[in-house]
């Protein structure tokens, strides 16, 4: 095994800052800003709207088009309520693996990367590397967006996006695309013995609870079992609920949220539209007993598929510097989606396992280490040449 001195010390420098989601990456992007900007870098910020976090996008190299965008997001899940054996800011190496919240996903393709800004310069890119740094990603891809439209107004078009989530250098070219929904059910309050002056939230709610599984199991039912993805279909579940106060009262209110993820070729506008129209005819029958009633549908995210192409740079330049001939897909929602939305070529292949993402004692192994440095050192000789 090489040399990993580098890359172990931008590991530990980035998983040190608490990035979780409802904290700002203010503190990390002011860090590596000032790397990159030491080494002659140009970069550009793009904040939230109240200015507590920030993407930050940085060139390495010719203003030239034809260069990769190397995609990761700063922020990282909670360890609350996780029973981690060591301090989860702190990395801890042992037995061949570090640990650390983050290390997997996603801040060590970030900092191997970072880590070899030298090597770009020494090497003399002939086209250059962009640093893509989002926030918000863990929360429903909300960061990633502001910036992908700046890069495509402000950069030279890159070639590919390689999108560094942890694949253990598996080149992914599809993932499912994500919207999640929080839905609040107003009913109206009476004795439960006067069910025909209440109108129960909770029976309300339940409909349309019945309504998401309806969806699920029609789309199950119909499933092409030629499709990559596992499942093969768009999945939509409810994991939250909430509602009513005491067994003889009519439940004046009711909550829950539900999660779907969507295969490409589905379309999540009919998904959604399917559903809020289902709510507004409930909500007129609840209407037509107490005028007060409401259904309130607030989206949480909105993120699209990663669609598998016949024509994917980015995918045939991953697996030229892997060694692979084939590609995969994958269940979850990431940012390369997003980017082949915004008109860029994208695939996912970072070091470290999925598996270990957001889980307590989470870690990444020497060898992806060492991997994920062979696989941009080889990235930075293709640019060179």
């Amino acid at each position: 095994m090489s040399d990993l001195s580098p890359q172990l010390e931008w590991i530990r420098r980035l998983v040190a800052f608490d990035t979780t989601s409802h904290k700002s990456n203010l503190a990390l992007i002011d860090d590596v800003e000032t790397y990159l900007q030491g080494f002659g870098a140009e970069t550009f910020r793009v904040f939230n709207d109240d200015g507590t976090k920030a993407n930050l996008y940085a060139l390495v190299g010719p203003k030239v088009e034809g260069g990769v965008v190397l995609s990761g997001h700063t922020d990282v899940v909670p360890v609350e309520g996780q029973a981690w054996d060591t301090d989860p800011f702190v990395v801890t190496e042992k037995d061949g693996r570090l640990y650390g919240r983050g290390v997997a996903d996603m801040k060590s393709f970030s900092a191997i990367a970072l880590s070899l800004v030298p090597d770009m310069l020494a090497a003399g890119l002939k086209r250059p590397i962009i640093f893509a740094l989002s926030y918000d990603e863990e929360i429903g891809l909300l960061g990633a967006p502001r910036m992908i439209a700046e890069i495509a107004e402000q950069m030279p078009k890159p070639s590919a996006v390689i999108v560094g989530e942890p694949t253990n250098m598996k080149v992914i070219d599809g993932h499912k695309g994500i919207a999640s929904f929080t839905v609040k059910v107003t009913g109206y309050t009476t004795h439960s013995s006067q069910t025909d002056r209440g109108v129960s939230a909770v029976e309300a709610a339940a409909k349309l609870i019945t309504k998401v599984s309806e969806m699920r199991e029609r789309r199950a039912s119909a499933a092409d079992a030629s499709s990559p993805f596992d499942p093969p279909y768009s999945t939509m579940t409810v994991n939250v609920v909430r509602g009513g106060t005491q067994l003889n009262i009519m439940a004046g209110e009711a909550m829950f949220q539900w999660d779907l993820r969507v295969v490409p070729g589905d379309s999540r506008e009919d998904i959604i539209g399917e559903f809020t129209d289902f709510a507004r005819g409930i909500e007129a029958e609840m209407r037509a007993k107490a005028p007060g009633c409401r259904i309130e549908i607030e989206q949480m995210s909105n993120a699209p598929s990663l669609a598998p192409e016949d024509n994917n740079p980015a995918a045939d330049l991953a697996k030229a510097i892997t060694g692979l001939n084939s590609t995969d897909v994958v269940s979850y929602a990431a940012e390369a989606g997003q980017f082949q939305e915004g008109g860029f070529s994208a695939v996912i292949c970072g070091p470290g396992s999925i598996d270990q993402a957001h889980q307590p004692n989470e870690y990444i192994t020497l060898e992806q280490v060492e991997e994920g440095t062979v696989f941009i050192r080889r990235l930075i000789e293709r640019l060179s040449a």
